[in-house]
């Protein structure tokens, strides 16, 4: 099977992902953060992307954040997100930025890319704040 290579990615970004439970892509899509972006194979991208779930969101460990309708609604409309959504940075991982592991999510709401929305700039402290406890 072939595979096409989506156009230049930008961290920050919520985008529609079949995050793997392994080494395979999952069937269902759930939204990833990304988190950094690798041009070296330019015009293929490659990008490290965190897990989303809308598990149990408001229990977080410290290397988590989320994204709460009823406590951020400008962060959760501008996130794209369907239902509140908590992103784990510690489970993070690097996968070609590719229709294999990302697809177009419903409605498309910024094209046909995996686009689900942008990080709002007051979640800015909550994943510095995760993302230094996931390194640490």
């Amino acid at each position: 099977m072939t595979f096409q290579w989506w156009s230049e990615p930008t961290a920050g970004v919520v985008v529609w992902c079949h995050f793997p439970d392994s080494i395979n892509p999952r069937p269902k899509p759930r939204p990833a953060l990304i988190l950094a972006v690798f041009d070296d194979d330019a015009p293929q991208f490659d990008v490290r992307v965190a897990y989303g779930t809308s598990q149990r969101t408001t229990t977080l460990h410290r290397v988590e954040f989320s994204i709460l309708r009823g406590r951020n609604l400008a962060a959760y409309d501008a996130a794209g997100l369907s239902y509140d959504t908590k992103f784990d940075l510690k489970q993070a991982l690097d996968l070609p930025y590719t229709t294999e592991w990302f697809s177009v999510p419903p409605a498309a709401p910024h094209g046909q890319c995996p686009k689900l929305g942008t990080l709002h700039p007051s979640l800015v402290r909550a994943v510095q704040a995760a993302f230094r406890a996931a390194t640490a």
